[in-house]
């Protein structure tokens, strides 16, 4: 989804030279058939290609999934993903990713009153 949303359009084989040590034509044509059965793809025919363009904004795409990650792994708490991911010992915040999670964190208690 990342190469098609990068690419604009593109054809299989657009996109499998595109990747870093590709899959076998025939694997790619099917993920992008199944990427298209689940609504993410959508493809229009030019002679005798098909050409791929995602139906999401780029986005919008990533909230979902986000929200699949979340929903999946911790059991629903965004607060829980979170936390993963700010663990002492693997992150390290700049002074701006800090002021912008508290202007987040601030907005949310204001929401929430």
């Amino acid at each position: 989804m990342d190469l098609v949303h990068r690419m604009g359009k593109a054809t299989a084989a657009e996109i499998r030279d595109a990747m870093m040590d590709p899959p076998s034509y025939s694997a790619v044509r099917a993920q992008l058939r199944t990427l298209e059965d689940k609504g993410h793809l959508r493809h229009e025919s030019q002679e005798l290609r098909y050409i791929y363009s995602a139906v999401e904004r780029p986005e919008k795409a990533r909230q979902g999934a986000l929200r699949h990650l979340v929903n999946t792994f911790f059991g629903g708490s965004p607060a829980d993903a979170a936390m993963a991911l700010l663990d002492e010992e693997s992150t390290q915040l700049s002074p701006d990713d800090i002021a912008r999670l508290q202007a987040l964190i601030a907005a949310a208690k204001e929401g929430g009153r």
